[in-house]
């Protein structure tokens, strides 16, 4: 694990390159991978490392303020906070790391990060996949983060968990739970925004989700100003890329296959 500073914050980040030698293939621009509310790049596990070998595509994995091993958040999240880290955060780091450009691999309100950046920043973003992303509050998520949000207070093997995973689990947990709690919350979406987005989109939802249904993946192929591939899941809850993970390493390696082959044909007709 690493860490750069950024304006004063030190945010925590590793790097995953593909098994196979670099002479063997050109260099490609990295997947992005965006964790959910209150993840960090351990919670991940293997799966950024098994993306990479299986598209042949650097990974860089992060941990956002209040998370993991990153600095603290300067300040309470509210519900501006998924659009601070798309527009401010995310471009900051990126700049600070020398990436130019880059796929996104979003899960949950790591998702909404990367279509929100997507759309504000058209030419940095080659491609997203979104993994049960949040475009609207809907009902079924703000009770899922009332029951979570109960359960952190009785059961303390919940905090036992996340203290694996963070320097303050406490911390990182209303990170996420606080600004889904706020009353003016439930007016919140991206709706109106994803028309913005013209980059290619995988959008990954299983129909098991507790936080979600498939209506923001519904909502995103309408809006999004781009065709839009959808995988569902009928067996998978809110983590596909656990649940069902050989589906969707597929699934994405074969997007991104697709999003290379149609670049290289856009760049054959320009010549």
């Amino acid at each position: 694990m690493q860490t750069i500073d950024i304006e004063g914050s030190s945010i925590e980040y590793a790097w995953f390159s593909p098994k196979a030698k670099e002479s063997d293939r050109p260099r490609q621009p990295p997947i992005v991978f965006l964790h959910h509310g209150f993840g960090c790049v351990a919670d991940w596990k293997g799966f950024p490392q098994k993306v990479s070998d299986t598209t042949g595509h650097p990974a860089l994995v992060y941990s956002r303020l209040g998370c993991g091993g990153s600095s603290p958040s300067p300040k309470p999240h509210d519900g501006n906070y998924l659009h601070e880290e798309a527009r401010q955060l995310l471009p900051r780091l990126l700049d600070a790391l020398g990436v130019d450009q880059c796929h996104l691999y979003g899960h949950s309100d790591g998702a909404t990060i990367a279509l929100l950046f997507a759309s504000a920043f058209p030419c940095r973003s080659i491609s997203a996949v979104v993994e049960a992303p949040h475009v609207f509050a809907e009902q079924v998520t703000l009770d899922g983060v009332a029951a979570m949000t109960e359960r952190l207070e009785v059961d303390p093997s919940l905090r036992q968990k996340l203290a694996r995973y963070h320097s303050d689990p406490v911390a990182a947990f209303q990170g996420w739970a606080r600004p889904w709690s706020l009353p003016q919350f439930r007016n919140w979406t991206i709706v109106g925004e994803l028309d913005k987005i013209s980059l290619p989109l995988l959008v990954i939802q299983g129909s098991a989700d507790p936080f979600g249904t498939m209506e923001h993946a519904r909502l995103i192929a309408r809006y999004a100003g781009r065709a839009v591939s959808i995988l569902e899941l009928p067996a998978s809850g809110h983590n596909p890329h656990i649940d069902a993970e050989q589906l969707t390493l597929d699934a994405v390696a074969e997007f991104l296959h697709g999003v290379e082959n149609d670049a290289e044909c856009s760049a054959r007709q320009d010549l």
